[in-house]
């Protein structure tokens, strides 16, 4: 039986708040404008019945609403998202699709990256709500899509981050021969609806983001650290294939360890690149001269 927690997460349109799930609810995207618009999505439906919900957002592990101006986020969010997650967990539909609707076709692309060995592939679906990375076949006992990858003899590592898959490769082949190969496996496996990754499989330490619990623990300059990462440098990053995360900050050392992941780990020249990139950037915005950036891979 699925456990749903929801998170809330603030958008840059103040009358809009993303209830965001640990899990899937729905493969589409939809948009409903009012109650009678809501009539393949009982949750949204129910969402209607309040009277400051304007409009209802639902796509991958997300719900969006938008309110009416007759309230605040403020004081009804934490109302909505427990109203959400009780609705979820008593196994009630998100929506009603019809066969159609289930029908959307999957587009795979390749894209290169700073690294050589990597090749990112991109779904027009969301794939994963959480990243995973795999750098064996023992590893990807809970993932068959990565379990299923590694039976090509040429591919060395997998890394699933939401939309995208970068995988990085053993010297014996060039991405010329196999590339095409590689996206039409992974279009056609995600096409046929087959599991990414299992929901009981368990989260890697080293892929685990730091939760707002953790976060709230750190001292101020370890917080001030990871809101710059967040916010300037993983989308970079991301866009690249690869994935970067806060380890710790050594006071005494003034020494800040991250974990580089996906197309940025293993590649000398993208580590020596972030490695500088981040340092500059850190100690640019925290006025911090002495600031030492160690660049691990993942």
């Amino acid at each position: 039986m699925s456990n749903y927690k929801i998170s809330i997460q603030e958008t840059n349109n103040p009358t809009i708040i993303k209830f965001s799930a640990n899990e899937f609810l729905s493969k589409n995207s939809y948009e409903f404008k009012n109650i009678d618009d809501a009539q393949n999505s009982p949750l949204a439906q129910q969402l209607f019945y309040l009277p400051f919900v304007k409009t209802v957002y639902i796509s991958g592990n997300f719900i969006a609403v938008e309110r009416y101006n007759i309230v605040n986020w403020s004081d009804v969010s934490e109302e909505v998202a427990t109203q959400i997650e009780n609705y979820l967990n008593e196994g009630k539909p998100v929506l009603i699709e019809d066969e159609a609707s289930k029908q959307v076709p999957v587009t795979v692309y390749a894209e290169s990256t700073p690294n050589p060995t990597v090749m990112k592939f991109v779904a027009n679906k969301k794939l994963v709500t959480t990243i995973w990375e795999f750098k064996n076949i023992d590893e990807a006992s809970d993932a068959p899509l990565a379990k299923a990858l590694f039976h090509f003899p040429f591919v060395k590592e997998v890394f699933i981050d939401e939309n995208y898959i970068s995988i990085t490769k053993y010297d014996m082949a060039e991405w010329g021969e196999v590339t095409l190969e590689l996206r039409e496996f992974i279009r056609t496996y995600i096409a046929d609806d087959k599991e990414i990754v299992s929901k009981s499989a368990p989260q890697k330490k080293e892929t685990e983001q730091v939760t707002d619990e953790q976060f709230e623990k750190l001292d101020t300059t370890s917080q001030q650290i990871i809101n710059i990462l967040e916010e300037y440098v993983k989308p970079a990053v991301a866009s690249d294939g690869g994935n970067i995360m806060f380890k710790d900050f050594n006071e005494e050392e003034q020494r800040v360890s991250v974990i580089l992941q996906g197309a940025c780990s293993g590649c000398p020249s993208s580590t020596f690149t972030l490695k500088n990139g981040i340092e500059t950037m850190l100690r640019e915005m925290l006025s911090n001269p002495n600031i030492k950036v160690e660049a691990l891979n993942g």
